[in-house]
């Protein structure tokens, strides 16, 4: 059974994860439907990083792993 400090730090990650997922659903479907002079564009940055930001984070996430598997053998 995980203590309370799993827990709260499970529900922590949860809740990270979940808004990351609300702004990026937001940034990439509902934005290009709202005028492009409203003020909640001021919130989000431009679109290209909407493609730029993951495929940054899959390519150090692959880097990582492959270091991880050559110190493995």
């Amino acid at each position: 059974m995980a203590t309370g400090t799993d827990q709260v730090v499970g529900l922590g990650l949860v809740a990270i994860s979940l808004i990351i997922f609300i702004y990026y659903t937001a940034w990439v479907i509902l934005l290009p439907f709202i005028d492009s002079q409203h003020v909640i564009h001021k919130y989000f940055l431009p679109r290209a990083y909407a493609v730029a930001i993951p495929l940054a984070a899959g390519h150090l996430l692959l880097l990582f792993n492959q270091k991880g598997t050559k110190k493995a053998q």
